[in-house]
């Protein structure tokens, strides 16, 4: 290995180190090395499933924050998992040896490596992907485009992060490359707009025009990153309409409505908003219970159901963080040899579960203000302004309701207001919340980007 990505793994894990606990850094990061870097991606090798789910959901962006402001160069960050024996110099049987004798997993070559030919994870299937009340819509409008294609065209799935739109998107792609023969492409907004950039650079708009023409199903993963992005959006508009009037299929996913993408041009949204838009939301109690159940017998695992009932009641934050919870309690189990207590899993939720954010006023005006792509200082003026009033009275409600701040000082705080607005706003949005599906909707998506 060259020894200058020896030593930025090494000053990587020096800085991870001031961060957290002596017990947290040898438990997540003892058996972790850099195996090579290629393209600006750095692959960093972990020794099991367990650590790395539970180091995308801690550290994954404080990492590559660290290697980056170490090397300009590094772009991103992947994770492969190694079977490595300490005590064996030797590759066993199903090994592969790489970049100067690191031995990577027994898993097959398939389950290690995106398909470089499409970008589709083949891990990401349909029998894989737990359904439940948050996510059905959006499963089952999947699943019938796999069958009926260009039904809906374009299907656009929105949700905050972590609750399983890539996986159920790259299901599609995998489904209908592998069942129907179909040229399928996956790609995040981010690499679209660089290669978008890089052909404006070398000349080369013609290949990028083909290259994104000739599939027959094209997915865009997070497609909120192209807000601002005039140049990509304007190439991005003319290949959809070429797509869609050659009826190949195209799914998007985004953290929210096609309608609240800021920075957007209007042709792009009612292009994004003219097939299927469905939304995935936080898991319900039944659905946590599930994934809990599901993800526990994939692991060989069978905690008692006190311990399921009281994880899922617990915890109610998105997909990744219940795995990355129940990982944590697996990992301990095994390094103890022996069940958990409810107790121990308690103690242990709560050291390594994020707290809930406290936020301040200004934080979620400009929150709800970002998501209704308006000025953040009009939600404190004193307007009646219709695009102004719903926003100003969904930040009220989010203020009381979920940080349980006091009517008078949101009323103070919010243009000097009489607490009695504030109330009136609040009893409002809670009233129309009970009708009104689109809120609802709204407010999920809002709630998601406090992260």
């Amino acid at each position: 290995m060259n020894s200058d990505i020896k030593q930025l793994w090494v000053n990587t894990l020096a800085e991870v180190e001031l961060v957290v606990s002596k017990a947290n850094f040898t438990t997540w990061f003892k058996n972790t090395n850099i195996v090579k870097e290629e393209g600006g991606i750095v692959y960093i090798s972990v020794p099991n499933e367990f650590v790395k789910d539970w180091i995308i959901n801690k550290y994954h962006k404080f990492i590559l924050k660290t290697l980056r402001g170490m090397s300009e160069s590094v772009r991103g960050l992947e994770y492969i998992i190694s079977r490595e024996d300490p005590k064996e110099n030797k590759p066993g049987k199903g090994q592969v040896v790489e970049n100067g004798g690191v031995v990577l997993g027994e898993l097959p070559l398939k389950d290690l490596y995106i398909n470089k030919d499409d970008n589709l994870n083949p891990r990401y299937i349909f029998d894989s992907f737990i359904v439940g009340a948050f996510n059905e819509l959006a499963h089952t409008a999947a699943k019938t485009i796999v069958e009926k294609p260009v039904l809906y065209n374009p299907l656009f799935i929105y949700g905050g992060t972590g609750l399983g739109k890539t996986h159920l998107i790259q299901a599609v792609g995998n489904e209908i490359k592998n069942k129907k023969g179909k040229k399928v492409y996956y790609i995040t907004s981010e690499k679209f707009t660089v290669d978008c950039v890089t052909a404006i650079q070398t000349g080369k708009t013609n290949f990028f025009k083909e290259k994104y023409r000739k599939y027959d199903v094209l997915i865009i993963d997070d497609v909120q990153f192209f807000s601002g992005k005039e140049r990509t959006q304007e190439e991005l508009f003319h290949l959809f309409n070429e797509l869609y009037n050659n009826n190949k299929q195209i799914i998007f996913s985004s953290d929210r409505h096609p309608t609240y993408l800021p920075n957007l041009e209007d042709r792009l949204k009612s292009r994004f908003s003219a097939g299927m838009t469905v939304d995935v939301s936080l898991p319900e109690y039944e659905s946590r219970m599930a994934i809990i159940k599901t993800k526990s017998i994939e692991n060989n695992f069978n905690p008692p159901i006190e311990i399921i009932e009281y994880m899922a009641s617990f915890i109610q934050g998105n997909i990744r963080e219940l795995e990355g919870s129940l990982n944590a309690v697996i990992c301990q189990s095994q390094l103890k040899n022996r069940d958990l207590t409810l107790q121990e899993v308690k103690l242990l939720i709560k050291n390594n579960i994020k707290p809930k954010k406290s936020v301040s006023v200004k934080e979620v005006v400009k929150t709800v203000s970002d998501f209704y792509n308006i000025e953040e200082d009009s939600i404190y003026e004193k307007t009646r302004r219709k695009d102004i009033v719903k926003p100003r009275q969904i930040a009220m409600y989010i203020l009381r309701e979920d940080f349980d701040i006091s009517f008078p000082s949101i009323g103070q705080k919010m243009g000097g207001r009489d607490h009695t607005t504030v109330i009136h706003s609040f009893e409002k949005v809670k009233n129309d919340l009970k009708k009104d599906v689109s809120l609802s909707q709204e407010l999920e998506q809002i709630r998601a980007m406090f992260g």
